[in-house]
């Protein structure tokens, strides 16, 4: 007759539900079955961690609120995770963020108004040639978008 194998987890581990803990040392976190070590991770890649909690929701081993409960997380960062999972699966995770592009200094409009900083204007005056914002060209020249060509001063010492 086959003996049942009772789940037994290491000593100082935080369970999750019957089947599932984890527990934290030296900068990983480690999850178990039982005795056995399933997955493991930097204690500070939340993009692991959020792969591997909705992994476990979508698989069946974990509910999403024992996963909350565990970890106390916010629901809504647990139903996100699982939405991604499902939709992308594990890669989703680890895709870079989408952003908007350009809505209004797109590279040709970039290359006029770099033309006329280079001919020595000042922003306000290419802003209303341009139709734009005076404060928008400001803020791309500090983010280093554009560049302003420098005065020549004169030197107050002459002798």
């Amino acid at each position: 007759m086959p003996q049942m194998h009772l789940p037994i987890f290491p000593e100082g581990v935080t369970h999750i539900n019957q089947l599932i803990a984890f527990e934290k040392r030296d900068g990983t976190v480690t999850y178990f079955n039982g005795h056995m070590p399933v997955f493991s991770h930097a204690h500070d890649d939340t993009a692991t961690f959020k792969m591997i909690t909705a992994q476990f929701c979508v698989q069946g081993t974990a509910r999403q609120v024992e996963i909350q409960k565990a970890f106390g997380l916010p629901a809504i960062t647990v139903k996100r995770a699982v939405k991604r999972y499902r939709e992308l699966g594990p890669k989703g995770f680890y895709q870079a963020r989408r952003t908007r592009g350009a809505a209004v200094l797109t590279d040709d409009v970039l290359l006029a108004i770099q033309e006329r900083l280079d001919d020595g204007k000042e922003i306000p005056e290419i802003a209303r040639e341009l139709d734009l914002l005076a404060d928008t060209l400001r803020k791309a020249v500090q983010a280093g978008r554009l560049h302003r060509v420098e005065k020549k001063q004169l030197n107050p010492q002459r002798r």
